[in-house]
């Protein structure tokens, strides 16, 4: 069962904290998980826990400061991925000794076995593996499952590893601060795809990924395309991803042809068409009503508002709450 279909009530995530004290009720606090955590370090038991779920994605934090051996698993039809970022020494994941540069991933059947030292705190995703499947085939045009078939510890390379810690603690960060945002489908969207993305690219094996780069012809009508899509949907915040769906074509070609025709990337291209689309929607505010720009900025897909502030000023030459201030006078 996926957190969206186990959640109940209106809204459409949920978010828990919780700091625990004792090994039993920690192994409780992941929701959909089936796990039995045996402490095998002695001393008081510490533990911190974050989660959030939406539509088909979970993220969560935890920490521990005992050793102790987690059985069971995760939902069905499941993919999880974890990376440490605080560890003391190594550990123990089914069969294989893990560290600071360690990525581990489990499916949805996989028997959980998982040995942590003294001091461990992880960040890690757990997605619907069919949602993340039908990406990476539509986006990447791979077979996500084959490449990890059989495996725990995923092949990453540190710096990778490194940056998608760095992202689902953002992404944490971002949703703690204002998490009823994630109430807008759009800020949902862009957050799941960002997440598959950088999985993505975090498992990308470069060897495996050579392909022949598109004729001139055909980058230019990959971009005419793209162009007369976005002209048809003008009004929606559309992804590298829907383009990709759409036109049937790799993010490695969609790179390509947008830089060879543009001299610009796809990610930036549509970025700029996203913040002039909320630079008109703040400049189209009613002046006696209540829409703020966090509000309007979710509503086209940008999750992480401190930088989309920046970004913003850089495009506009001022923050988008002056542009609102200004509309309101």
């Amino acid at each position: 069962m996926s957190p969206a279909a186990a959640k109940t009530g209106k809204l459409p995530y949920s978010h828990a904290r919780r700091d625990t004290q004792d090994a039993d009720d920690h192994a409780a606090c992941l929701s959909n998980w089936q796990q039995r955590y045996d402490q095998l370090s002695a001393g008081s038991f510490a533990g911190l826990f974050e989660e959030f779920c939406f539509d088909k994605v979970q993220l969560f934090r935890e920490g521990l400061n005992q050793s102790v051996h987690q059985t069971g698993g995760a939902w069905p039809g499941s993919r999880t991925f974890a990376v440490p970022v605080a560890i003391d020494g190594t550990g123990w994941f089914a069969g294989e000794v893990y560290g600071a540069h360690s990525m581990l991933t489990l499916g949805g059947t996989d028997e959980l076995d998982f040995r942590t030292p003294r001091q461990l705190e992880i960040l890690a995703c757990t997605a619907d593996a069919k949602a993340l499947g039908d990406y990476a085939q539509q986006v990447d045009h791979r077979n996500l499952e084959a490449e990890l078939a059989g495996r725990r510890m995923a092949p990453a390379t540190p710096e990778r590893i490194e940056a998608l810690g760095r992202l689902l603690a953002t992404m944490m960060t971002s949703l703690r601060a204002t998490p009823e945002l994630l109430q807008h489908a759009q800020m949902r969207k862009a957050m799941e795809q960002a997440l598959f993305a950088t999985l993505l690219d975090t498992l990308s094996w470069d060897a495996g990924q050579q392909t022949a780069a598109p004729s001139c012809h055909a980058r230019q009508l990959v971009v005419a395309r793209a162009r007369a899509y976005m002209e048809a949907h003008i009004d929606e915040p559309i992804t590298v991803a829907d383009l990709c769906i759409e036109l049937g074509v790799s993010r490695r070609t969609l790179q390509y042809s947008f830089q060879d025709v543009l001299d610009l990337n796809p990610v930036k291209f549509l970025r700029a068409i996203r913040l002039n689309a909320v630079r008109r929607a703040l400049k189209a505010t009613d002046p006696g009503g209540r829409t703020t720009v966090a509000d309007i900025a979710a509503r086209w897909g940008f999750w992480h508002l401190s930088h989309f502030a920046a970004e913003y000023k850089t495009m506009f030459g001022e923050l988008p709450s002056e542009t609102l201030r200004r509309t309101e006078r």
